[in-house]
């Protein structure tokens, strides 16, 4: 079943994290929008780089305050916090993946949802 949600909600929220991963120099941001496809979990995906766990953790705590600061939510879920590899900020609709480098490569998450358009954006 194709999602029919109205998207302005999760739409906004995407936006959200995305500045929150611009103000800590988040690498080749990518929006996965899932809301056409058949299997989608949630309705994008954001997905990021960092160079280190220390700038993984930034970007987390970044985009959680900038969604808190903008709508009040808190992630529904959040996984990787300890090691800092890969975190997930999950908030239903947009699942946040914020990886180092190395794991972003090696996963390919990108790859197992080509067919989601698929929007870049530039760090700030």
């Amino acid at each position: 079943m194709i999602k029919k949600k109205i998207g302005n909600l999760s739409t906004y929220l995407s936006e959200i994290a995305v500045h929150g991963i611009q103000e800590k120099k988040g690498h080749d941001i990518v929006r996965l929008d899932l809301r056409e496809l058949n299997s989608s979990v949630s309705d994008y995906f954001i997905i990021c780089n960092a160079d280190s766990a220390t700038q993984v953790k930034a970007i987390a705590d970044s985009v959680e305050e900038e969604i808190y600061k903008n709508t009040q939510t808190n992630p529904w879920r959040k996984e990787g916090m300890d090691h800092a590899d890969w975190i997930i900020l999950d908030y239903f609709d947009v699942v946040v993946h914020i990886f180092k480098t190395e794991k972003r490569e090696f996963y390919g998450i990108e790859d197992l949802w080509g067919d989601a358009q698929s929007t870049s954006y530039q760090s700030a």
